[in-house]
Order: C-alpha cells, then sequence, then structure tokens
C-alpha cells in the first residue's frame, strides 16, 4: 500500500464514511492512477479534466462520472490540500428514467424460479423494498417474527431502520430457513458460507431470472425496489411512509415513483373532462375531409 493510499484511506475513516464510500473512492482513485500511469500527486487539474471527458467518451454514465469527480476531488481537496480542484465543473445531474417492473413479470419471474434460496432473494427484494447491500448484510437475528419486523442494521449512510415483515413473507423465510438452516447471514455465500453473498453474485440471480421469465430488458436488484415502491403508492400508501420503508433521506427522491404511478395519473382528473361542450355529431366544416 502506497503512503497516498494509506493517507487517503485514514482521512475516510476520520469522517466515518461508509465501507462501500471507502471501497469506491479508493477504487476510482486507482483507475485514474492507472489511466495516467503515474501517482496523483504528480496530476493536475487539466489531467484530471482530460479524464472524465475520457470517462464521458468511453459512455459512462453520469452518476458514474460524477462517482469518479467526488472521489478525485477528496484526494485532491481532503488529502493533498490542493486548491484548484472547484474549478472543475461538476457534471449536471439529469433524473434517470424509472423503468419499473409489473405484477405479472414479478409473478412470472418467481414462478420461473425453482432454486429456493433464490427464490426467497427476489421475493425478499420486492416485499421490502431493500437496496442490494442492505439484503445481502440481513442476519437470521434481524428477523423479528413476533413483532413482525425487520430490522436493517446496515441502511445506506450507515443508517439503520425497521420495516415491517409482510406475513406473507415471513411464512416463505420460515420455509427457506427450515431447509437452508442459516446460522448468522440469512444468505451467506456458497463459497464462503462465513460470508454473505457478493453484490455481483445478487445481480447475476435477479439477471438471470429475468430471461427466464421473457422480460424484455436486463433485471437488476434496484428494478425490485422500484416495483416495491410504485406499487405501494398504486395500493394507496402516501409518499412519507414509502420515504421512511425504502430509507431516502430527502422526500424528492421518493416522489420519482409519482411519475411512474399509472393509479395516481389516472387518478388525476383532466380540466378537459369539466367543459359542458357541444356536441360533435357533424361537422360544420365546408372542406371535405382529406
Amino acid at each position: 500500500m502506497t503512503p497516498l493510499r494509506k493517507r487517503m484511506m485514514e482521512e475516510l475513516q476520520l469522517r466515518n464514511c461508509s465501507a462501500a464510500t471507502t471501497d469506491s473512492y479508493l477504487k476510482a482513485v486507482w483507475r485514474f492512477t492507472k489511466h495516467y500511469g503515474k501517482s496523483p500527486d504528480l496530476l493536475g487539474p487539466e489531467d484530471v479534466r482530460q479524464y472524465l471527458l475520457h470517462l464521458y467518451s468511453k459512455k459512462r454514465a453520469t452518476n458514474t462520472v460524477q462517482v469518479n469527480r467526488a472521489a478525485l476531488r477528496f484526494l485532491y481537496v481532503r488529502v493533498l490540500k490542493r486548491g484548484w480542484f472547484d474549478e472543475i465543473p461538476a457534471p449536471k445531474r439529469r433524473p434517470l428514467p424509472i423503468t419499473v417492473l409489473t405484477a405479472q413479470q414479478i409473478t412470472r419471474i418467481l414462478d420461473q424460479t425453482h432454486n429456493l434460496k433464490h427464490w426467497t432473494i427476489l421475493a425478499t427484494f420486492y416485499a421490502t423494498g431493500l437496496r442490494c447491500n442492505e439484503l445481502r448484510r440481513l442476519r437470521v437475528a434481524d428477523i423479528d417474527g413476533p413483532r413482525m419486523v425487520l430490522h436493517i442494521c446496515s441502511g445506506k449512510g450507515g443508517i439503520p431502520r425497521d420495516i415491517p415483515l409482510s406475513p406473507a413473507l415471513r411464512e416463505r423465510l420460515r420455509v427457506y430457513y427450515r431447509w437452508r438452516r442459516p446460522t448468522d447471514w440469512l444468505f451467506p455465500s456458497k463459497q464462503r458460507p462465513g460470508e454473505p453473498m457478493e453484490n455481483k453474485t445478487l445481480r447475476c440471480v435477479c439477471a438471470s431470472a429475468g430471461r427466464r421469465a421473457g422480460v424484455p430488458f436486463r433485471v437488476h436488484p434496484h428494478l425490485f425496489r422500484h416495483a416495491c415502491a410504485t406499487h405501494m403508492l398504486d395500493a394507496g400508501a402516501d409518499l412519507r411512509t414509502i420515504q421512511v420503508l425504502l430509507g431516502h433521506a430527502d422526500i424528492r427522491t421518493t416522489a420519482r415513483y409519482l411519475h411512474v404511478s399509472t393509479v395516481r395519473l389516472h387518478a388525476a382528473p383532466s380540466p378537459f373532462d369539466s367543459l359542458q361542450l357541444a356536441p360533435i355529431d357533424y361537422s360544420a366544416d365546408p372542406v371535405r375531409k382529406r
């Protein structure tokens, strides 16, 4: 480990950054270093600017560029104490369109999944709206059956929360528990039973299930989260409740689901419907219709 990498790790630890943030920032700086083949402390603002442009040329998503910029900003501002970084413009954040799985698609996904562990993972994603990292780090002790509560101890930003446990999901979890008998992690790794499943493995489980069900786009864990929130909204849940269940820090993030809730959209009456218009059984226009 180089002294600069060690110093950056220490600065991240002093700020109590999450393990996910630490890992993401260190990897971003490593890729930046590899790109130029020299230590970052020998590089300047033009190098950073050209690197971000390089990411765009490789068709990287705006969110990916933002994460890389944030990691480099932390390195140069917090670690190396360089004052020039804010001259580099930040990418404009544009909200991404939300893809929502229908209830029929989710049913097909579950019906076409015959591996009990994978079935339980997919059902838990949809029933709880958990993020991928939150689900993989669930422990057996986090299931509070008597109180019908699921404890999320490793939420985003290190913020824990409790969410209600669906009675139907609890019964399915019991079936899975009696078969698998997990002792610590609810969904342990097959190769390393003492550790939770990897994010990559969970993504592969979702993608494979989507292909078997004939879903016309790639299925990933966050799609179940989108579906959970949207379907709850369609069923009448209010935004504030959904915000708490999903662990959103800002309700504006939750409000995005209003744009994809077809029930809510159709429930809003059009002002055109209230107009008292004359019937249009005939046309007074003398020009023939072409």
